[in-house]
């Protein structure tokens, strides 16, 4: 007996089932790479148009301004937030876009700027960033976007510092704002004698700083009570190497020309936030301080912790960790969302602590 044939509608129906399962298959695939390429700016950045810059003379260019948490101590702390702004027709976000700064005020202060406020008066500018797109790829374009975003860090930084003449600095960066900050740091800091005796002490965080930028006058930290130096990671899971060589390999740093160049196999900073002392010596979880999903949390309370979670150990100049395994923990947003610094902080309390013990230090080293 033969099989019946197909109708020509059946057999159109199917090609048409086959169809759409093959572009479905191709999205799956290549997901990913149609996003990003939804946030390419399609121009070059030597005829791209910036957006406006910022008046550090008006409160609109801050996110935060000398904001005080109650009991807060004396240091003033100059902070640069992380990438917020995904992309699209622009290589640098423009001041006020509102869907960043929703993303800065919900997750990014109260996670990162959070473990400063009892330390002192907080201040936050907002800059022309780079985009998301611009960690997402190597080409020139990008680099010359995430280096333009330098001119308002150092210009922010010049208010603030004429508007805190005296007294303790502290300076701190997530992401690409830790970025910026280690070039603000090397050109601005290092080579002003009276700015570096007021400074307490440097955080970059989740960024990968190359050891031997650093300037002699503002080393890594090499203790947990050393002064006047740095403390940097990049902070990758245990059991994920490949995402290990893939930053390592795609890393991007400054050179002496204010240029974003590979870091071509340099050994990578590595200061432990739970030890507070650069050293490859493995940190059991028992001395882990507590992290904290603060996404969402009004500005002055403080979040839950989980302490004594999380080993970590600096190999190969990325700070290893154990991974938190609970749901308030999990990566969570769209795609754009979780290319972004982390929803919560793994050290949150270690880095609370750590700024408060040296910030003790320093107040000490300047007692008659």
């Amino acid at each position: 007996m033969k099989p019946p044939r197909l109708t020509f509608w059946q057999g159109v129906g199917w090609a048409g089932f086959a169809v759409v399962f093959l572009i479905a298959a191709a999205v799956a695939i290549w997901r990913g790479d149609i996003l990003k390429a939804g946030l390419d700016p399609q121009i070059p950045f030597q005829t791209y148009d910036p957006p406006a810059p910022p008046d550090y003379a008006s409160a609109d260019a801050w996110a935060m301004r000398d904001v005080r948490a109650p009991t807060s101590g004396p240091a003033a702390i100059f902070f640069l937030h992380s990438t917020t702004f995904d992309g699209g027709a622009d290589w640098n976000g423009p001041i006020g876009d509102p869907k960043a700064d929703a993303y800065l005020e919900r997750v990014v202060i109260p996670n990162y700027a959070g473990p400063f406020a009892r330390a002192g008066a907080i201040s936050l500018p907002r800059y022309r960033q780079a985009s998301l797109y611009t960690r997402l790829t190597l080409r020139d374009d990008a680099r010359d976007a995430r280096a333009f975003a330098y001119g308002d860090a150092l210009a922010a930084f010049e208010v603030w510092l004429a508007a805190h003449p005296t007294g303790p600095l502290v300076l701190a960066g997530v992401e690409q704002g830790g970025e910026l900050i280690d070039r603000l740091v090397r050109e601005r800091v290092a080579g002003d004698a009276a700015l570096r005796s007021r400074t307490v002490a440097v955080y970059l965080i989740d960024v990968i700083v190359a050891a031997d930028n650093l300037s002699p006058a503002v080393p890594a930290c090499a203790t947990a009570t050393s002064i006047g130096c740095v403390v940097g990671w990049s902070q990758v899971g245990d059991d994920n190497d490949g995402a290990v060589w893939r930053r390592l390999r795609r890393a991007l740093v400054w050179d002496d020309a204010g240029r974003l160049v590979d870091l071509a196999g340099r050994p990578a900073l590595c200061v432990n936030p739970v030890s507070g002392a650069r050293s490859d010596a493995a940190v059991p979880a028992r001395l882990h301080h507590g992290a904290a999903n603060a996404t969402g949390l009004e500005w002055g309370l403080r979040p839950a912790f989980i302490d004594r979670a999380v080993a970590t150990q600096c190999r190969l100049g990325i700070l290893r960790h154990t991974e938190l395994t609970t749901e308030s923990f999990r990566e969570v947003g769209n795609w754009a969302d979780r290319r972004k610094a982390r929803q919560y902080n793994l050290f949150y309390s270690d880095i609370e602590g750590d700024v408060e013990r040296r910030l003790n230090v320093w107040q000490a080293s300047i007692t008659p």
